[in-house]
């Protein structure tokens, strides 16, 4: 991890690997956790390979649904890891730098009590990094890491 560029963010979750993973896998159980609450969330497409889409739409009354994420897979590596960019979107082109492109990889290792969930997210610039930062990295982040570890203990 570069500090200059970097964020990241770690969990235990108290749950099996393979559910913390079909957690991230899954749109019906993505859909559940992959926003603040209480933002819904509505999966457009999971396409689970590199160069798959990975594209998501947020609604904040639960009624009109606007796009949140428009990224591509770069790795996808069952049941271990999950790469992403914005960098470029679903349609394999260049992204807008609107707020900031990132690559987000998501690791997921056994630990003695379930998960160790680890999140790491790589920008071009510090001055981006910076802006993620402020614009709520850690509770943006903390708070989905936080669903996603509610929604995988609840299932196991």
């Amino acid at each position: 991890m570069n500090p200059d560029l970097d964020l990241g963010l770690e969990r235990v979750i108290r749950a099996p690997r393979a559910t913390v993973w079909s957690a991230w896998t899954d749109p019906s159980r993505l859909e559940q956790w992959w926003v603040p609450a209480p933002s819904r969330c509505r999966v457009d497409h999971l396409d689970l390979h590199p160069g798959g889409a990975f594209v998501t739409l947020l609604s904040d009354d639960g009624t009109e649904f606007v796009p949140h994420l428009d990224a591509c897979f770069l790795a996808v590596d069952e049941p271990e890891r999950i790469v992403f960019t914005t960098a470029i979107d679903s349609t394999w082109r260049p992204a807008g730098r609107v707020p900031f492109t990132m690559t987000a990889t998501i690791t997921l290792f056994e630990h003695p009590e379930g998960t160790d969930y680890r999140i790491l997210v790589r920008h071009g610039a510090p001055d981006a990094r910076a802006q993620h930062e402020k614009l709520g990295f850690a509770e943006g982040w903390g708070t989905v890491a936080d669903q996603l570890a509610a929604h995988a203990e609840a299932a196991r």
